[in-house]
């Protein structure tokens, strides 16, 4: 079967109402991460999965005059979208991003998809996010965040998962539960400094932005190699968002 790239995206995110249609270098966060997608060879079919509610209305139009596919379902049962899109489009394995990562790298992706791809695992995880937190070496920066899983394994999540969290946060049940599912992870070769890639802020957005005018001149897709030596080379652009690192466990759990 084919692989399944599905972007977790809502216009009620708490923190940052909106953030998925904000604009870098007059483009949606969306549409960027889509296109990173879009150039990623494993993958073979991009959805966004997206709640059935009103306040989200224009992430479907934005989707549909876009041509986007889209899926919609439970806002609350993450979990149950996520299914549902996979069924509905029969994807396996299925890859799983979430709509607050526009620097997400399309060789890593890649990487990961290899990954799982050796059959040893039925999840893999980019060591990033929430299942990474605590690790010291090998850990990629906050917004570089993949997740590639079999069908069966989110099908067994969708069927026996009872924990809220499990149903709001779609993977969960599988990285906590690793002497039923065999779950693997991708970590990083380098040692990458503590930046804070993702968007769940405005400050983030600020940042993001100004790394696409160093480096997204023309619509050039950069890998984060060039991300991290322009950070270091200008630290006062990483200082931007800064103080966000870690407070109020911002990655600790995992939001559209």
């Amino acid at each position: 079967m084919s692989t399944l790239a599905v972007i977790q995206a809502r216009m009620g995110s708490t923190r940052f109402p909106g953030k998925v249609l904000q604009p870098i270098g007059g483009k949606a966060i969306l549409l960027h991460i889509v296109e990173r997608l879009e150039v990623v060879p494993s993958i073979d079919e991009i959805v966004v999965a997206i709640p059935d509610c009103a306040v989200d209305q224009p992430l479907r139009t934005f989707c549909r005059e876009q041509r986007i596919s889209f899926w919609s379902g439970s806002e609350a049962d993450v979990l149950d979208r996520y299914y549902g899109t996979a069924r509905r489009y029969g994807g396996d394995p299925v890859l799983r991003i979430t709509a607050d990562c526009p620097l997400v790298d399309p060789g890593i992706v890649e990487k990961l998809i290899g990954m799982y791809r050796t059959g040893r695992f039925d999840y893999v995880a980019v060591a990033a996010g929430a299942d990474a937190e605590g690790l010291t070496d090998g850990r990629f920066p906050d917004g570089l965040d993949a997740e590639c899983f079999s069908l069966p394994a989110l099908e067994a999540a969708w069927r026996d998962a009872t924990d809220a969290r499990d149903r709001e946060h779609v993977t969960r049940y599988l990285w906590k539960n690793k002497q039923r599912f065999r779950c693997g992870k991708l970590f990083a070769e380098a040692h990458y400094p503590s930046f804070r890639l993702t968007v769940d802020h405005p400050l983030d957005l600020q940042l993001v932005s100004r790394i696409y005018e160093e480096l997204g001149d023309g619509g050039r897709l950069f890998p984060v190699a060039e991300v991290i030596a322009l950070l270091e080379r200008k630290p006062e652009l990483a200082e931007i968002n800064r103080h966000l690192i870690g407070a109020q466990n911002y990655r600790a759990v995992v939001e559209d």
